[in-house]
């Protein structure tokens, strides 16, 4: 077990708390750079939409982990970033000028949207961000001088610095995994710095933050404005990814699978947008395998049981059906948030975290470590 002196301020605010993490971190960049070299485009696709999502995850951690703010509106910034791109690459400008150019407008449209949070709490903040996601589906479909309304915009080759990157390169995927280290790093730093200790402070207690002097609504502000510039960096990758994008792809469904990152992965740490990103983009890969191997499995388990023809082939219907039936998706993510919330509201990261506790102090670990304490201000107690 690993015990860690602190002796100054300095040692507390490390981004690498000890060597261990040096090599462990070291160790994960090198596989994540091996990723193209030993396995094939369907693999290395999967990778490159784990890192677009945790990059969409790491905002939403900015937003609702770290300032306590909800948002079901993030597929509607991830829009602005992808139209941004795609609508500036079609004018000509260069990948250098419509990269910077989607966070920055993804960011003044979340400061925007910001301003509702300063009165608005809970449900109401939720639906006025699923609001928000509407009326963007909405003008993206309408303005057709500009978006092409629902034919969509095709979206071209990436060309960086004279040099054409296609989707399935290399070269693309390595932009990806570099675009999600800085955003971690840039992240990371901003946790450090006063402004990510008024987050923080807003989330716990607005009430005692406003007491030490942080602006309320400035900090508010600057969550939303800093989640969705992050989320239209992400939109931009997004856009040349697909190769095309319409105003159906930004649904309420996506913003949903934004959400079951940070709930699936945990809100406790960066760590859980990394998990949640993994585990929502693995969804489609098993319902594929649902609907196309599943039923077969069934025919041949049921066949093995003894049991005839018509009940081989009803069950094989049944689960084919099963399969293929709309809104199976969104049903699955339903279960899957009232399962984590119930039962593990750290996520998959506080999972992890209970189980290197209990290895690290067995036979001395107890349950109540991670039981959460609630302590209110006398003026939030009837809240």
């Amino acid at each position: 077990m690993r015990f860690l002196f602190k002796t100054d301020y300095n040692t507390d605010i490390n981004l690498m708390q000890h060597s261990g993490q040096w090599w462990s971190y070291g160790l994960l960049l090198a596989a994540l750079a091996a990723v193209p070299f030993l396995f094939g485009n369907y693999v290395q696709s999967q990778f490159v939409f784990v890192f677009i999502y945790a990059i969409v995850g790491v905002a939403l951690m900015i937003l609702t982990g770290f300032t306590g703010q909800a948002s079901l509106g993030h597929a509607a910034f991830l829009a602005i970033g992808a139209y941004t791109a795609a609508i500036l690459q079609a004018r000509g400008f260069g990948f250098a000028i419509y990269f910077p150019l989607a966070g920055l407008i993804s960011g003044i449209i979340g400061l925007l949207v910001g301003f509702p949070a300063l009165r608005l709490h809970g449900l109401y903040l939720l639906i006025a961000t699923i609001s928000f996601g509407f009326i963007v589906e909405e003008i993206l479909s309408r303005w057709e001088t500009v978006t092409h309304g629902n034919e969509g915009l095709q979206v071209k080759t990436l060309n960086l610095f004279g040099m054409p990157v296609p989707r399935d390169s290399k070269e693309f995927y390595f932009l990806c995994l570099g675009t999600l280290i800085a955003t971690i790093v840039l992240t990371l730093n901003l946790l450090r710095s006063p402004t990510g200790r008024a987050l923080m402070a807003v989330r716990d207690s607005e009430t005692a933050a406003k007491s030490m002097g942080v602006n309320l609504a400035v900090t508010k502000v600057k969550a939303f404005g800093l989640s969705a510039a992050f989320t239209g960096f992400a939109g931009a990758l997004f856009a040349h990814k697909m190769s095309f994008i319409s105003p159906e792809m930004f649904t309420l469904l996506l913003s949903i699978e934004f959400i079951m990152i940070i709930i699936i992965g945990g809100v406790i740490g960066l760590h859980g947008a990394i998990l949640g990103a993994i585990f929502v983009v693995m969804v489609d890969p098993l319902l594929t395998l649902l609907k196309d191997d599943a039923p077969i499995w069934v025919a041949t388990i049921t066949r093995m049981l003894g049991f005839g023809a018509d009940v081989v082939a009803r069950a094989q219907a049944t689960t084919a059906s099963i399969g293929s039936a709309a809104g199976l998706k969104g049903a699955i993510y339903g279960i899957l948030i009232m399962i984590f919330i119930i039962y593990e509201p750290y996520g998959l990261y506080g999972r992890w975290l209970k189980l290197k506790l209990y290895f690290q102090t067995f036979p001395l670990y107890k349950a109540s470590t991670f039981k959460r304490q609630k302590t209110y201000v006398k003026t939030e107690r009837n809240r």
